[in-house]
């Protein structure tokens, strides 16, 4: 995180100091506080290419580990019957894997059934959460959420909003390095309204929640050329 220190420093300084402290002493929140930068941890700043911005962390303890997208309760990704049970709970992930299955070419847009998934070889495949977050770095996108953590769903907006000035001055610090900046949903999408981003490329689709995203082109397009789920 040493190349993150300093930039980390000034945006975490931005946020409101009463925010500040619930962050500092509240310990009802999820990540932990020694959890929620991780994304910086594992990503280092010169190999940034793309931000993923998500919403905000998964609304499950055990789920939510610090890195957007990322499901911490997800042992394997596959099973002898399709996606894994755990994957087929967490609708997002699911929607994300078949796009990118479909996106190799192991799936088409008329069947992305368990049935479908099952007859895969899946030999050339990762098979854990560890590693699709390992590809999604190798190809340098940093997970970020635009709300770093998680107390409850009646407050994702308060904290989307506490979060903002933090986001706006990394944003500022990475302009030169100018990453693409991918954004998934609603609250993502409200950065562009609500900070100057004219000097990113942003890459605009709606959230993997919603089923539509299996076939979207630009997903397709974007992520198969990542090649995520590859060994």
């Amino acid at each position: 995180m040493q190349s993150w220190e300093a930039l980390l420093h000034e945006a975490y300084s931005a946020m409101d100091v009463d925010y500040r402290n619930f962050l500092e002493n509240d310990k009802s929140y999820f990540p932990s506080s020694s959890d929620y930068f991780n994304a910086f941890k594992t990503l280092p700043r010169s190999k940034v290419k793309y931000i993923l911005f998500g919403q905000d962390p998964y609304p499950r303890e055990q789920s939510a580990g610090g890195y957007a997208f990322i499901d911490e309760k997800v042992e394997t990704l596959f099973s002898d019957t399709g996606l894994s049970k755990e994957v087929n709970r967490a609708t997002s992930l699911r929607n994300f894997i078949k796009m990118a299955l479909l996106a190799r070419g192991d799936l088409t847009k008329e069947d992305t059934s368990q049935e479908a998934i099952s007859k895969i070889d899946k030999q050339p495949l990762i098979n854990s959460i560890e590693a699709l977050r390992f590809n999604f770095e190798k190809n340098g996108v940093l997970l970020l959420n635009t709300a770093l953590i998680f107390t409850d769903k009646r407050s994702s907006t308060k904290h989307v909003n506490a979060w903002r000035p933090f986001i706006e001055i990394l944003l500022k610090g990475l302009e030169d390095d100018a990453p693409a900046l991918i954004l998934f949903g609603t609250h993502a999408k409200e950065l562009k309204k609500k900070l100057s981003l004219e000097t990113f490329e942003t890459i605009e689709m709606e959230h993997p929640y919603n089923h539509t995203f299996i076939n979207n082109e630009k997903a397709l397009e974007l992520f198969g050329s990542m090649r995520l789920l590859e060994k």
